[in-house]
């Protein structure tokens, strides 16, 4: 007779060891830390630079597009790699007289195609271009003649 506990529970006992042992950690750190308050602790604190205005500046929305392009690229890697580990399962294929292999192979393509067809899709709306800032004329002029510099160059081409 077996008196072990059920793989759910071993599981649910690890949850609840790691939930004591982060908890009881905080409320350990908080009964014996300092708890010293002051004008400048308070401060907001960046980079070791104090912060100039508000906090709810205009960003412009090409981030946020890229930061979505970049997502949908790292979900498809994350979706990718099990199915190639899981792909080249022999057994698997045996089990099921190769139609497994051959379902699970369209069916990536399937979703690769789909995520294909986004990138497509984000690259001729242009959210993939980063324009430049143009350049600024420093205003500055030399204080040498264009005719010297020339001279100079032939000089030392030849």
């Amino acid at each position: 007779m077996e008196t072990g506990l059920s793989p759910f529970a071993e599981v649910l006992l690890f949850i609840l060891a790691a939930a004591l042992f982060v908890f009881g950690g905080l409320i350990t750190a908080r009964l014996i830390r300092p708890h010293r308050p002051g004008e400048q602790k308070l401060e907001s604190y960046e980079s070791g630079e104090q912060p100039l205005g508000d906090a709810w500046g205009q960003v412009n929305i090409r981030f946020y597009l890229l930061g979505l392009i970049f997502l949908l690229f790292e979900v498809e890697i994350i979706f990718l790699f099990p199915w190639a580990v899981v792909f080249g399962d022999e057994e698997l294929i045996r089990e099921t007289g190769g139609a497994w292999g051959w379902l699970t192979f369209t069916e990536m393509f399937i979703f690769l195609g789909i995520l294909f067809l986004g990138l497509l899709y984000a690259w001729s709306k242009g959210y993939l271009d980063w324009p430049m800032p143009g350049r600024k004329k420093s205003g500055f002029s030399s204080p040498v003649p264009r005719s010297m510099y020339e001279a100079i160059n032939k000089k030392y081409d030849s």
